[in-house]
């Protein structure tokens, strides 16, 4: 799934491809993606793309007098830059291909998402926060306010474990499963650690680890080709996906628990003092 830094990359990206340039055509192949009817997709066609904003893991067109075009690429959805874009209509059918964008240059984009759980969101609106998972949205973990009381605030009283509340998107924007390992394990915390038993220090270290895993996520990925960007994620985590291999910090194997739709990874040795943590899905199988 994109992330922030991944996001905020994209933003980069399309900043620089879409700004000053009208968009043409805006076609849905795929009837689910769209979530909203009024105003209609065909309302940001004929009109110049002003602004690429980045809201958690949204990412939303501004267009001059006209509505905002915003996405969420959920869990298998991407985007491609294509120079020039294919000629003729797509079809409709079950390729991966969900929306398609063209400019008045020829280029364009398409949002694509793999899989059977069709889950990428499109949303034609006149303000992004009408959109109800940004209206949710809790602070973005690398904006300037955001300092370690900010944190300490967010995780005072929070009955859940690190791992979910870092997650949660309504808690902190942007933070997904990927790099809330990333962030836990730099931290060197356990991802069951409850968050309201932080103490200042530890709220301290997290915070430290929070920003800067986002901040060297997102300079690895700056000025990447939007295609280039999935790969450059694989190759910066330390933890994540990576169940099996020696920790890059200490050695020790890193260890996996899976859930029912995800799986989280850590180091033992320097998260959780060596003891391995029980995989309920495993367990449950060997009952």
């Amino acid at each position: 799934m994109p992330e922030l830094p991944e996001v905020e990359a994209l933003k980069d990206f399309l900043t620089e491809h879409l700004t000053g340039h009208e968009i043409v055509r805006a076609l849905p192949v795929a009837i689910s993606v769209l979530k909203t009817y009024d105003p209609p997709l065909t309302a940001v066609e004929g009109r110049e793309v002003t602004a690429v904003l980045r809201y958690g893991k949204f990412l939303a067109l501004a267009t001059d007098g006209g509505p905002y075009l915003v996405t969420h690429l959920a869990r298998a959805g991407w985007l491609h830059w294509k120079d020039p874009l294919p000629s003729g209509a797509p079809r409709p059918g079950k390729g991966p291909l969900a929306l398609r964008v063209a400019l008045e240059t020829g280029a364009g984009f398409d949002l694509t998402e793999a899989g059977t759980q069709k889950r990428l969101a499109v949303y034609v609106v006149a303000d992004p926060a009408e959109v109800p998972g940004i209206a949710r949205l809790g602070p973005d973990p690398l904006a300037g306010d955001f300092d370690e009381g900010r944190l300490a605030e967010l995780l005072s009283g929070e009955r859940r474990r690190l791992k979910g509340a870092l997650r949660d998107q309504s808690l902190i924007a942007g933070v997904g499963n990927a790099y809330s390992d990333e962030i836990l394990h730099a931290a060197r915390m356990s991802p069951f650690k409850l968050a309201s038993s932080l103490t200042p220090e530890e709220t301290a270290r997290l915070y430290q680890a929070l920003r800067t895993t986002l901040t060297e996520a997102v300079e690895r990925s700056r000025g990447l080709a939007a295609g280039r960007l999935k790969a450059e994620k694989k190759t910066g985590l330390r933890v994540h996906g990576r169940t099996g291999e020696p920790c890059p910090v200490c050695g020790d194997t890193v260890r996996e628990v899976s859930f029912s739709d995800s799986s989280l990874q850590y180091c033992p040795t320097c998260q959780t003092g060596g003891k391995p943590l029980a995989d309920r899905r495993l367990s449950r199988l060997l009952k």
